[in-house]
């Protein structure tokens, strides 16, 4: 059995089939699912998902590329649907430096920062959302010494693996790691210790090879315990169990 520990079920992609997808994961062995918002409205229905499934749990958050419209009483919608028990993250948060229609690098992160603020007030962990954006998100995240959190779908240096495991955080990947250009992300993952990884799809985006171009889904998430499996010298079924544990330990989530 795996842990998805990111994929946005909230998304259009999903539109035609979601109930049914959802509803056969636990015979593809997949035990648990986290669903991150992405903006008020996402994140209102990761947490109906979460209420429909017994085994799907949600964040709450405004993406970076979602927060040109950021109010401070958006602060207190984000509260309020964090107080729903199967809540278990802030997320997903960060920066993102790649599109250059997203909102000014320092309305990021001050958005960042105030979620980051939320975090620490409510003893909840962060899903940070990093592209393109390194070194501000690393020096925001060193701001909260007393937030915990994941990079989800790591991208960064093995250098700013080293600090955020030595900073207490996870690191996250995705399907990527099955790519022909992943040399650094594997580089990574062979120095990493396993307690600090999680695996997730990010669905319904980049999606493992050999399935590369179509929708992604949680069903696929075995393929990147697969390929740490191989980089680690490890059965994939102990990286299935070592990080559905680390996931559980990191959400708070007793079940699974």
């Amino acid at each position: 059995m795996v842990f998805d520990t990111h994929a946005h079920y909230d998304s259009g992609a999903f539109n035609a089939d979601r109930l049914e997808l959802l509803s056969s994961m636990p015979e593809q062995g997949v035990s648990l699912i986290l669903n991150p918002g992405c903006e008020l409205d996402s994140s209102k229905t990761a947490v109906s998902l979460a209420e429909r499934f017994p085994f799907v749990y949600a964040a709450v958050g405004v993406h970076p590329s979602d927060c040109a419209g950021w109010q401070e009483s958006w602060l207190e919608e984000l509260r309020a649907l964090a107080a729903h028990p199967k809540v278990k993250a802030i997320g997903e948060i960060g920066l993102d430096y790649y599109w250059k229609d997203n909102p000014p690098r320092e309305f990021q992160q001050m958005v960042f920062r105030r979620q980051l603020e939320l975090a620490r007030e409510l003893d909840l962990p962060v899903i940070v959302h990093d592209r393109e954006a390194h070194g501000d998100s690393m020096a925001i995240v060193r701001e909260y010494p007393d937030v915990r959190g994941v990079f989800h779908c790591y991208s960064g240096s093995l250098e700013d693996a080293k600090v955020l495991v030595k900073l207490g955080w996870m690191i996250s990947f995705t399907g990527v790691v099955t790519y022909k250009n992943a040399r650094r992300a594997l580089e990574i993952i062979g120095w990493l210790p396993m307690e600090s990884i999680m695996i997730e799809t990010d669905s319904p985006y980049l999606t493992p090879e050999p399935f590369r171009g179509k929708r992604n889904d949680s069903g696929k998430v075995h393929l990147v315990a697969e390929k740490i499996a191989q980089v680690k010298g490890l059965a994939p079924e102990d990286v299935a169990r070592i990080t559905l544990e680390n996931g559980k330990r990191f959400f708070d989530i007793q079940e699974g």
